[in-house]
């Protein structure tokens, strides 16, 4: 099957949610315009794939595998762009930073980067990439057996008794899978190597300094950035954000979910709820959190045959994971509902639609290189079930998983990098949107990320449900004060804001 250029990207998006020493570097100066003018100059070609705007261009940036033996191998990059559309009115380049980890920017500049308002268009080229080991780049790949790449072992939820031993074992077997066949670049994966590849994208287009539109993982990238580089970003947006914790990273981003979980569920029960809602699940609001409850715990005893899925059964897990997936945005409320009802009846709904193959091993492999590579997780089954057995006490909906066992409790390398502490010294030039409502990244988290910037940033909390905020699931006041801090290069509310 061969997919074009966007479909491609929207498989990655899609599949990423499967998941989510360091040198000084924050006194960097910046560079001087001949410096600027002498970087090297790339060769744009016509992008491969259909369904792209005639205008979006590609390229390669050539970066070291291995930051730290910069004479040797190197990996290849590939970037994105679509000019400004007045050129008068240019401020620099504005990069889209995806998602994941294991999300794809590449064909955003055609995608949701139409959706920015026309004076930000006209103030920079648009730029995406293919973050390292994500094809076009440089490609990794663990090799995983096919049912290790369902999302509910992907993101791995404890057995109905709350047992982590399953999880343990297929832990080890992933992480010996990619081992194997992963090769030397799967260990340098990391946000850190991701933030370096950014500066020499910004140097190879030529810019003293990087505007950046950071969403969900790309918040933690283009905090990392503007903490290793502060003098070469301009403008930040850092929309739908994670915890900066330095001691858990990714860890912590996953038990985000039993917040996240709970902070929007209720917005999906009054949904489910509402007279005339042909997808009504149920008579009242109050009613729909028990009936979820009940039908995954009868899933667990006796689950459905789901001839297509992965795995081929509907069971209480994949029932938890789609309630997860689904609460991500309000217009994925129907696949929960439907599968609710059909359950309740016995049946299943035809199986979902699944990316191809390669496409599904490259981001997995380089999702779990990141989330592992980035810190030392815990290796100990003990831990993690003394973890599962509070959490499915205190968040039902969740059973577990936020604190459960993934590959990184058996990942066979060691962090490549220190995990970077995100501070307050640098440039006030961050701006952070974030939905009250958010599954994957709760406002919980995000305003840990504001209290660790400090008066670089300044945070637009809007009252709105789902992941992604600007120009996708936030509001009008939401979307228009990001805008105007992009198009006037500066101008953002003086303090922190709510727009309800």
């Amino acid at each position: 099957m061969k997919l074009t250029s966007n479909a491609r990207a929207s498989w990655i998006a899609t599949s990423a949610v499967l998941l989510g020493v360091v040198a000084p570097l924050t006194t960097s100066a910046p560079v001087s315009a001949a410096a600027a003018a002498a970087a090297p100059s790339l060769k744009w070609t016509k992008c491969e794939g259909s369904g792209l705007d005639p205008w979006q261009q590609c390229a390669s940036v050539e970066v070291p595998m291995d930051y730290a033996d910069p004479g040797g191998r190197k990996i290849d990059v590939a970037i994105s762009r679509i000019p400004s559309e007045k050129p008068a009115a240019r401020r620099g380049a504005l990069l889209m930073i995806p998602g994941g980890p294991g999300g794809s920017s590449l064909a955003d500049p055609s995608g949701k980067g139409q959706k920015l308002p026309q004076d930000v268009r006209d103030a920079y080229d648009l730029i995406g990439f293919a973050p390292r080991g994500l094809a076009p780049s440089t490609s990794v790949s663990c090799g995983l057996d096919h049912a290790d790449l369902a999302t509910s072992k992907l993101r791995p939820w404890p057995a109905p008794d709350g047992s982590v031993t399953e999880n343990m074992t297929t832990a080890r077997r992933m992480a010996d899978a990619c081992a194997r066949n992963g090769g030397e670049l799967l260990r340098h994966i990391s946000t850190v190597d991701e933030a370096r590849d950014i500066d020499r994208i910004r140097a190879a287009l030529g810019e003293r300094r990087l505007s950046a539109w950071g969403v969900s993982y790309g918040t933690y990238v283009g905090a990392v950035y503007s903490q290793l580089f502060p003098h070469r970003t301009d403008r930040i947006v850092l929309d739908s954000n994670d915890n900066p914790d330095p001691d858990r990273v990714a860890r912590a981003w996953l038990a985000g979910h039993e917040t996240g979980v709970e902070d929007t569920f209720p917005e999906f029960a009054k949904w489910a709820s509402a007279p005339g809602n042909p997808d009504r699940v149920a008579r009242s609001a109050a009613e729909v959190r028990p009936l979820f409850l009940r039908l995954a715990a009868r899933l667990d005893r006796a689950p459905i045959p789901w001839p297509g899925a992965n795995p081929e059964e509907l069971n209480g897990n994949v029932l938890r994971q789609t309630m997860l997936d689904s609460l991500y945005s309000p217009s994925r409320f129907p696949t929960l509902a439907k599968l609710m009802v059909a359950a309740g009846n016995g049946t299943v709904p035809p199986a979902p639609a699944a990316p191809p193959e390669p496409v599904l091993q490259n981001v997995a492999a380089v999702g779990a290189a990141t989330l592992c590579n980035d810190v030392a997780w815990p290796t100990s089954a003990t831990e993690y079930r003394k973890e599962v057995t509070e959490s499915r006490k205190k968040y039902p909906l969740t059973a577990g998983m936020p604190r459960n066992a993934m590959v990184c409790a058996a990942w066979p390398y060691p962090p490549g990098h220190a995990p970077v502490r995100i501070t307050d010294r640098g440039p006030s030039d961050i701006l952070l949107v974030q939905n009250e409502r958010d599954v994957a990244t709760p406002l919980s988290g995000a305003l840990k990320l504001r209290r660790a910037l400090g008066a670089r940033a300044v945070i637009v909390t809007v009252d709105s449900t789902g992941h992604d905020s600007y120009l996708a699931n936030g509001n009008a006041c939401g979307d228009r004060t990001v805008s105007r801090f992009l198009a006037t290069g500066g101008q953002r509310p003086d303090g922190d804001t709510y727009c309800g």
